[in-house]
């Protein structure tokens, strides 16, 4: 059975609140309508998965291993950055609301723009490794 590790809890934690608090600050500081395009979360959900892609990539390739980085930068951080429950919130508004297209180009989008954001930081982390 593991142990339960109090240092990795402390590295998600610290994550966690630093992502968390970027995110409420950018969804904050850069708001819209209901039944507009919500670039503010569209643009935290790509960044965030573009983040995650590039930790992931880079801690388990490029890095020695560590026991509390991918916790604190992937679980914690990247978790409480990304908001893919708004994202889903937002799109049932747009249907509320009779905005088909823009609900179903808006969640077509995210997932499109969210895996190119992976293959893109994965390629530059590799690309580096062999430079």
């Amino acid at each position: 059975m593991k142990r339960f590790d109090r240092q990795e809890l402390a590295a998600i934690f610290a994550g966690g609140a630093i992502g968390a608090i970027a995110r409420v600050w950018l969804s904050q500081r850069y708001t819209q309508g209901d039944t507009s395009w919500p670039w503010t979360i569209f643009a935290i959900n790509i960044t965030g998965s573009f983040a995650l892609a590039y930790f992931a990539t880079r801690l388990q390739e490029r890095l020695p291993q560590s026991t509390y980085r991918r916790p604190a930068l992937g679980t914690g951080f990247c978790g409480a950055y990304t908001t893919f429950s708004t994202m889903q919130v937002e799109i049932l508004k747009m249907v509320e609301a009779d905005h088909y297209g823009l609900a179903v180009g808006y969640g077509m989008a995210s997932i499109a723009a969210g895996l190119a954001a992976i293959w893109l930081a994965s390629t530059i982390v590799r690309r580096a490794r062999l430079a």
